[in-house]
Protein backbone atom coordinates (compact mmCIF):
# COMPACT_ATOMS: atom_id res chain seq x y z
CA UNK A 1 0.00 0.00 0.00
CA UNK A 2 1.42 3.31 -0.99
CA UNK A 3 0.31 6.01 1.38
CA UNK A 4 1.42 8.70 -1.10
CA UNK A 5 -1.49 7.88 -3.16
CA UNK A 6 -5.37 8.40 -1.95
CA UNK A 7 -8.06 5.50 -2.26
CA UNK A 8 -10.52 5.79 -5.32
CA UNK A 9 -14.00 4.72 -4.80
CA UNK A 10 -15.24 2.84 -7.95
CA UNK A 11 -18.53 1.49 -8.59
CA UNK A 12 -19.66 -1.79 -8.36
CA UNK A 13 -22.34 -4.31 -9.23
CA UNK A 14 -23.18 -7.43 -7.76
CA UNK A 15 -24.65 -10.03 -9.50
CA UNK A 16 -26.01 -13.51 -7.93
CA UNK A 17 -26.52 -16.60 -10.35
CA UNK A 18 -28.33 -19.06 -8.94
CA UNK A 19 -31.32 -20.95 -9.26
CA UNK A 20 -32.14 -22.02 -5.68
CA UNK A 21 -31.37 -18.63 -4.03
CA UNK A 22 -33.47 -15.43 -3.47
CA UNK A 23 -32.38 -12.15 -1.67
CA UNK A 24 -33.89 -13.73 2.36
CA UNK A 25 -30.97 -17.06 1.49
CA UNK A 26 -28.57 -15.60 -0.40
CA UNK A 27 -25.50 -15.44 1.68
CA UNK A 28 -22.14 -14.88 -1.17
CA UNK A 29 -23.81 -11.60 -2.96
CA UNK A 30 -24.28 -9.98 0.42
CA UNK A 31 -20.95 -10.81 1.44
CA UNK A 32 -19.68 -9.08 -1.49
CA UNK A 33 -21.46 -6.01 -1.10
CA UNK A 34 -20.57 -5.68 2.82
CA UNK A 35 -16.69 -6.19 1.49
CA UNK A 36 -16.72 -3.93 -1.21
CA UNK A 37 -18.48 -1.20 1.11
CA UNK A 38 -16.46 -1.55 3.70
CA UNK A 39 -13.53 -1.35 1.86
CA UNK A 40 -14.82 2.28 0.69
CA UNK A 41 -16.22 1.70 -2.86
CA UNK A 42 -20.03 2.22 -4.47
CA UNK A 43 -22.79 -0.33 -4.95
CA UNK A 44 -24.59 0.71 -7.61
CA UNK A 45 -26.51 -2.56 -9.26
CA UNK A 46 -26.96 -5.78 -7.56
CA UNK A 47 -29.54 -8.43 -8.72
CA UNK A 48 -30.18 -12.03 -8.68
CA UNK A 49 -30.73 -13.89 -11.20
CA UNK A 50 -31.27 -18.00 -12.23
CA UNK A 51 -28.42 -19.49 -13.67
CA UNK A 52 -28.95 -19.34 -17.25
CA UNK A 53 -26.65 -18.07 -19.78
CA UNK A 54 -28.71 -16.25 -21.55
CA UNK A 55 -30.46 -14.27 -18.63
CA UNK A 56 -26.92 -13.55 -16.81
CA UNK A 57 -26.10 -11.92 -20.19
CA UNK A 58 -28.41 -9.93 -20.59
CA UNK A 59 -27.77 -8.20 -17.03
CA UNK A 60 -24.34 -8.47 -17.62
CA UNK A 61 -24.60 -6.54 -20.85
CA UNK A 62 -26.83 -3.93 -19.70
CA UNK A 63 -24.45 -2.86 -16.66
CA UNK A 64 -21.29 -2.84 -18.90
CA UNK A 65 -23.14 0.23 -21.40
CA UNK A 66 -23.48 1.86 -17.81
CA UNK A 67 -20.86 4.56 -18.14
CA UNK A 68 -20.34 5.44 -14.28
CA UNK A 69 -19.85 1.58 -13.34
CA UNK A 70 -16.43 0.59 -13.61
CA UNK A 71 -16.81 -3.44 -12.10
CA UNK A 72 -19.04 -5.87 -11.95
CA UNK A 73 -18.57 -9.10 -9.60
CA UNK A 74 -20.63 -12.25 -10.33
CA UNK A 75 -21.19 -14.86 -7.97
CA UNK A 76 -22.41 -18.65 -8.71
CA UNK A 77 -22.44 -20.66 -11.94
CA UNK A 78 -18.73 -21.43 -12.21
CA UNK A 79 -18.87 -25.07 -11.70
CA UNK A 80 -19.18 -28.18 -13.74
CA UNK A 81 -22.77 -29.43 -13.85
CA UNK A 82 -25.20 -28.46 -16.76
CA UNK A 83 -26.79 -25.37 -15.21
CA UNK A 84 -23.47 -24.02 -14.60
CA UNK A 85 -23.30 -21.29 -17.31
CA UNK A 86 -21.64 -17.74 -16.02
CA UNK A 87 -18.16 -18.49 -17.87
CA UNK A 88 -20.64 -19.27 -20.74
CA UNK A 89 -22.75 -15.86 -20.56
CA UNK A 90 -19.60 -13.18 -19.45
CA UNK A 91 -16.84 -15.06 -21.88
CA UNK A 92 -18.05 -14.22 -25.49
CA UNK A 93 -18.70 -10.22 -23.71
CA UNK A 94 -14.96 -9.85 -22.94
CA UNK A 95 -12.35 -7.69 -24.56
CA UNK A 96 -9.98 -9.14 -22.51
CA UNK A 97 -9.25 -12.25 -20.77
CA UNK A 98 -7.60 -11.72 -17.38
CA UNK A 99 -6.46 -15.24 -17.15
CA UNK A 100 -4.05 -14.29 -14.35
CA UNK A 101 -6.95 -14.18 -12.03
CA UNK A 102 -8.43 -17.69 -12.86
CA UNK A 103 -4.92 -19.01 -12.39
CA UNK A 104 -4.06 -17.78 -8.97
CA UNK A 105 -7.72 -18.03 -7.58
CA UNK A 106 -7.46 -21.63 -8.09
CA UNK A 107 -3.73 -21.63 -6.72
CA UNK A 108 -4.89 -19.87 -3.73
CA UNK A 109 -8.40 -22.26 -3.66
CA UNK A 110 -5.77 -25.23 -3.69
CA UNK A 111 -4.52 -24.25 0.00
CA UNK A 112 -8.17 -24.47 1.12
CA UNK A 113 -10.17 -27.05 -0.48
CA UNK A 114 -7.63 -28.96 -2.59
CA UNK A 115 -7.71 -30.61 -5.66
CA UNK A 116 -11.45 -30.04 -5.23
CA UNK A 117 -10.07 -26.87 -7.22
CA UNK A 118 -9.73 -27.85 -10.39
CA UNK A 119 -14.16 -27.89 -10.55
CA UNK A 120 -13.60 -23.80 -10.49
CA UNK A 121 -14.12 -22.26 -13.72
CA UNK A 122 -13.53 -18.74 -12.17
CA UNK A 123 -12.81 -16.05 -15.04
CA UNK A 124 -12.16 -12.40 -15.10
CA UNK A 125 -12.02 -9.91 -18.29
CA UNK A 126 -12.60 -6.26 -19.21
CA UNK A 127 -15.86 -5.81 -21.27
CA UNK A 128 -16.53 -2.19 -22.87
CA UNK A 129 -13.90 -0.73 -20.05
CA UNK A 130 -15.42 -2.75 -16.79
CA UNK A 131 -13.82 -5.06 -15.15
CA UNK A 132 -15.74 -8.57 -14.46
CA UNK A 133 -15.03 -10.75 -11.69
CA UNK A 134 -16.76 -14.39 -11.98
CA UNK A 135 -16.76 -16.17 -8.41
CA UNK A 136 -17.83 -19.23 -7.28
CA UNK A 137 -21.04 -19.32 -5.23
CA UNK A 138 -19.53 -20.25 -2.05
CA UNK A 139 -19.10 -17.45 0.41
CA UNK A 140 -15.98 -18.86 1.44
CA UNK A 141 -15.02 -18.76 -2.43
CA UNK A 142 -16.50 -15.02 -2.72
CA UNK A 143 -13.72 -14.60 0.90
CA UNK A 144 -11.27 -15.95 -0.70
CA UNK A 145 -10.89 -14.03 -4.15
CA UNK A 146 -12.23 -10.83 -2.67
CA UNK A 147 -9.60 -10.41 0.46
CA UNK A 148 -6.65 -11.69 -1.43
CA UNK A 149 -7.00 -10.86 -4.82
CA UNK A 150 -9.81 -8.33 -6.26
CA UNK A 151 -9.53 -6.06 -2.72
CA UNK A 152 -5.64 -5.26 -3.46
CA UNK A 153 -6.23 -4.91 -7.40
CA UNK A 154 -9.16 -2.47 -7.01
CA UNK A 155 -7.23 -0.31 -4.01
CA UNK A 156 -5.60 2.45 -6.10
CA UNK A 157 -2.88 2.53 -3.47
CA UNK A 158 -1.45 -0.89 -4.35
CA UNK A 159 1.94 -0.88 -5.34
CA UNK A 160 3.78 -2.21 -7.60
CA UNK A 161 0.20 -1.78 -9.50
CA UNK A 162 -3.55 -2.51 -9.93
CA UNK A 163 -6.65 -2.47 -12.15
CA UNK A 164 -7.51 0.43 -11.04
CA UNK A 165 -4.35 2.65 -12.48
CA UNK A 166 -5.04 0.72 -15.72
CA UNK A 167 -9.15 1.92 -16.19
CA UNK A 168 -8.21 4.89 -18.50
CA UNK A 169 -6.57 2.96 -20.90
CA UNK A 170 -9.21 0.72 -20.79
CA UNK A 171 -10.87 1.07 -24.04
CA UNK A 172 -7.99 2.13 -26.11
CA UNK A 173 -7.99 1.18 -29.66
Amino acid sequence: MSQDREFVPLNIAVLTVSDSRDESSDKSGPLLVRFLTEAGHRLVHKAIVPDDKYRIREVVSRWIVDEDLQVVLTTGGTGVTGRDGTPEAVVPLLDKVIDGFGETFRSLSYQTIGTSTLQSRAVAGVANGTYIFCLPGSSGACKDAWTQLIATQLDYRTRPCNLVELMPRLRET
